[in-house]
């Protein structure tokens, strides 16, 4: 589940959209959230099929719940009943547990929104090969999103065992699953919880002017995410691309950042191979109206066009290609994006607003002269508050002597930098004295690299 705060009223009630999946075996069962502490308020809600598994395994339902509550204050939903399917680790009940924050915060002047997330019923990756499961962590305000395993004191899960074969980074929240035994194959329930976290102490006001301080160390909001694990009989090749899917060009990269209008029609393609296998079908999670089409074998298309009450909201979409060798089902890596709605002129031709996920021809806002040699290598992710913490990842592996020109014309300098809070340049460590920047708006010529030391943070 997922929230975002919409309406305050003159009587000081305000109203919250909240965006929710629940996976069951058919397409019409149903489970409802209640209220669990505080004042939850009256609501309505709707519920729509995002996707079937095509054989019959899965099928995943998102809820969309409007809510209005008398004041902001601080109040908790939450899911409790249904059963998981068999597992290894013995959770039987649902149990999910979402902390809706809709406080002003001091550091914005908005009610908080939580982090934005969505993930598939189930996932697989056979026994003998390692994988990484990336969890897409985007938070609206820009604050430091952090994953945990569900605690059973806080009854946020019914039991919160965490499943054996895989360790979880906290900060990164991403599932690491070791080769392992065959002994250790089916399935397992995966319960975790994301939160928010302030970048520095703020305040949060209730609408009866009651002040409360949150810093760095206080989560502000806490969102479930829950699925299941399955564990494969082993593959005869780890290697992607012969068994396993792997994913292939324009296939946006994990974490990447799209814009969208409203009412606009976003296309997403992605391709993938798997000599050895054969491709079945795209699996995938995102707002219900996504509508998937094959262009050719290993070849699809995710089309999603967005209403006007999604305007200025970012909604997560998660997908696997899923492969069939003798009998077995196999899972590609997981990807995730976030698809940022808006109100005016976009451009996802990788072009236009930062789209550059293994891309090296983005033209028009940046104007990278010897962007031809680079070759996959730039992969710009975090674009969480669209002018602070950007991070530039993978720069240690491009050619020297790029010289980065009339960043006057696109970015407003003057009006963006506060060098400190702005830009974080990682693994610029081969790259020595050759950068020059030009023209930033007629502050000062930076001809040397390294003059830039009380500005940014290198890493």
């Amino acid at each position: 589940m997922t929230y975002y705060p919409k309406d305050t009223f003159a009587d000081g009630s305000v109203t919250v959209t909240l965006r929710y999946k629940l996976n069951f075996h058919d397409c019409t069962s149903d489970n409802i959230w209640s209220c669990l502490s505080g004042d939850c308020g009256t609501g309505t809600y709707t519920l729509h099929v995002v996707k079937q598994e095509s054989s019959g395994d899965w099928c995943q339902r998102e809820g969309i719940m409007t809510r209005r509550v008398s004041s902001n204050a601080l109040f908790e939903l939450w899911l409790n009943s249904g059963n998981w399917i068999s597992n290894i680790n013995n959770v039987i009940s649902w149990r999910a547990v979402t902390r809706v924050e809709l406080r002003n915060r001091s550091d914005t002047g908005k009610a908080n929104t939580s982090p934005q997330t969505t993930i598939l019923p189930a996932v697989g990756v056979p026994s003998n090969c390692q994988r990484d499961f990336s969890l897409l962590m985007f938070d609206p305000d820009g604050d430091e999103v952090k994953c945990r395993y569900g605690n059973s004191a806080l009854s946020e899960c019914n039991p919160c065992t965490p499943p054996s074969v895989l360790s979880l980074s906290l900060s990164s929240c991403t599932l690491s699953f070791s080769p392992t035994s065959s002994s250790n194959e089916g399935s397992y329930v995966v319960q975790l919880v994301m939160e928010d976290f302030p970048r520095q102490t703020i305040t949060l006001t209730q609408t009866n002017g009651t002040q409360t301080t949150i810093t760095t160390n206080d989560a502000i909001s806490k969102i479930p995410i829950q699925f299941a694990l399955k564990v494969d009989p082993a593959v005869p090749s780890c290697t992607e691309g012969l068994f396993l899917p792997k994913f292939l060009p324009p296939t946006p990269a994990n974490g990447a950042q799209l814009y969208n209008n409203v009412s606009q029609t976003l296309e997403i393609n992605i391709n993938a191979e798997a000599l050895n296998s054969t491709i079945s079908e795209l699996l995938y999670s995102g707002p219900y109206n996504l509508i998937s089409s094959t262009s050719g074998p290993g070849q699809f298309i995710l089309r999603w066009t967005p209403s006007e009450s999604e305007d200025g909201q970012t909604l997560p979409i998660c997908f696997v290609v899923q492969a069939v060798f003798s009998g077995t089902k196999y899972h590609s890596e997981l990807r995730c994006v976030a698809v940022t709605v808006a109100n005016g002129e976009t451009n996802n031709n990788h072009n236009n607003y930062h789209q550059y996920s293994n891309y090296c021809t983005c033209n028009n806002y940046h104007q990278y002269s010897n962007y031809c040699t680079c070759n996959n290598y730039y992969q710009y992710y975090n674009y969480s508050n669209y002018n602070n913490y950007y991070q530039y990842y993978n720069y240690c592996t491009c050619n020297n002597y790029y010289q980065y020109y009339n960043y006057s014309n696109y970015y407003h300098y003057s009006n963006y930098y506060n060098y400190s809070n702005y830009y974080q340049y990682y693994n610029y460590s081969n790259y020595n004295n050759y950068y020059q920047y030009y023209n930033y708006s007629n502050y000062n010529h930076y001809s040397n690299y390294y003059h830039y030391s009380n500005y940014y943070n290198y890493y």
